[in-house]
């Protein structure tokens, strides 16, 4: 690296060529990518779930969140709404946005599929 060294105004400064400077930019991004990956497998190994991209692009498509979080569990309608104490229609109608439920009955179904209550609540 060919950096030239000026002073201004009592500063110190070292001027680079383009090249040289876009090479410093992509060390340090590597080196944060590096370093975020590195957060990541820690996070992992403590136990932190990782959400799979599908999950989380079916939600912010609009799909609703409780059907997308029970498929992924592996759940049947049956199953939920039984470890939630509800009847399986009554799940279809919440799926469905048609019915709303208590917010007692949110906070079992977000304990049945372990996430919050916030994970699963329909957008407004």
């Amino acid at each position: 690296m060919g950096a030239q060294f000026i002073e201004i105004g009592g500063q110190k400064m070292a001027l680079l060529t383009v090249d040289e400077y876009k090479r410093l930019i992509d060390i340090a991004e590597d080196k944060a990518d590096t370093i975020a990956a590195i957060k990541a497998e820690i996070r992992r190994d403590e136990g932190e779930e990782y959400i799979p991209a599908e999950v989380v692009d079916r939600i912010l498509n609009g799909e609703n969140p409780l059907r997308v979080w029970r498929e992924f569990r592996g759940l049947t309608q049956d199953q939920l709404a039984k470890a939630a104490g509800i009847g399986k229609s009554f799940l279809s109608t919440i799926e469905t946005g048609k019915g709303r439920g208590a917010p007692a009955l949110w906070r079992r179904l977000a304990e049945a599929l372990d996430v919050s209550a916030d994970d699963i609540l329909p957008e407004s």
